[in-house]
């Protein structure tokens, strides 16, 4: 068994983007791609030269051999990864935009990794990893994948690892907001780092700013939150600071989709590193930007000399401007 440093696991499926704009029902031509925020998470960490782990259920079928393939090219670990027979894996449809956030369809009721139950865990797997990253997804696909789920976290926390947490809401696929809320809030707890949008935040927490977003949750035993304000940057908060993050300017948005998952590479990258937590947010706004100027979820993550690249261009241009401004 490879080691690895990061361990997350979910649902990938299939993604069909629409080559030209339109809705979704007048499109004819379609690319494939890898779509899933727990991968596009690991896939983030694997290109900035992490170790990590994705674990799920895929189906027996052409569109979970894409998703394997697609994986073991970005680097990413999928030793506890089952092959379904009897039930297949999840699809999507997504929309080209010129403006505001692509239209999604999905196909993924009854999916095989939707079938993943708490018998199927292999702790050893888990437990070799330094670091767990959740999100909110897996806890709305099934009572068996959340079984699996809460499973996962309480063994990892046991175990003294650092987890990170990032609610990614679909009420389409809860029952009822009040489930919604009660059952992601009550895994948010146990993280160590709680990486909320401001709109989830608000959802989750009935509050509209971000100080009192983050207070919600470090008075319920959460370290360091994180709320992600889009083009805002990010608002940090633990019991040493409260800081807001400057985000990064952005010339062309393409696709919003995945710059939330690639803030949470950026984050848990600088945190693997012992960064001071400005350091990682400031690395996950850069990613973040990065990401909603490609189109697909994930195709905008850097390297890390890219990355680095692409901080330093930025910085040059604000003292430039700083300084011409003078």
């Amino acid at each position: 068994m490879t080691t690895i440093e990061v361990v997350t696991f979910g649902e990938a499926m299939s993604m069909f983007m629409a080559k030209t704009p339109g809705p979704l029902h007048e499109v004819t031509e379609f690319t494939q791609a890898l779509a899933g925020a727990e991968t596009n998470t690991a896939i983030g960490l694997a290109r900035l030269g992490f170790k990590s782990g994705w674990a799920s259920k895929v189906g027996k079928d052409a569109f979970g051999a894409f998703i394997l393939a697609a994986l073991a090219r970005e680097g990413v670990n999928t030793d506890h990864v089952w092959m379904e027979e009897q039930y297949p894996t999840g699809f999507q449809f997504k929309s080209k935009v010129t403006e505001g956030d692509p239209h999604v369809q999905y196909h993924r009721k009854g999916s095989a990794a939707s079938r993943l139950t708490e018998e199927e865990m292999n702790p050893d797997y888990f437990l070799q990893a330094r670091h767990l990253h959740m999100t909110g997804i897996p806890l709305a696909l099934s009572l068996k994948m959340r079984a699996f789920s809460l499973s996962i976290l309480s063994t990892m926390k046991k175990a003294g690892k650092t987890i990170s947490f990032d609610p990614n809401l679909r009420p389409s696929l809860w029952a009822s907001a009040e489930e919604m809320i009660g059952v992601t809030n009550e895994a948010a707890y146990q993280a160590d780092i709680v990486l909320p949008g401001i709109e989830e935040g608000e959802q989750l927490t009935g509050y509209t700013k971000p100080d009192k977003i983050a207070d919600f949750y470090r008075k319920r035993g959460v370290p360091c939150v994180i709320v992600k304000l889009g083009s805002e940057g990010a608002y940090i908060k633990t019991a040493a600071q409260e800081a807001v993050v400057p985000g990064y300017k952005v010339e062309q948005i393409v696709d919003t989709v995945g710059a939330g998952d690639g803030f949470a590479a950026g984050v848990i990258g600088g945190l693997l590193e012992g960064l001071p937590i400005e350091e990682c947010a400031r690395r996950g706004n850069a990613i973040g930007a990065m990401a909603v100027g490609h189109a697909g979820d994930h195709e905008g993550y850097p390297d890390r000399l890219t990355l680095a690249r692409f901080m330093n261009k930025f910085e040059k241009e604000v003292a430039y401007n700083e300084n011409t401004a003078r």
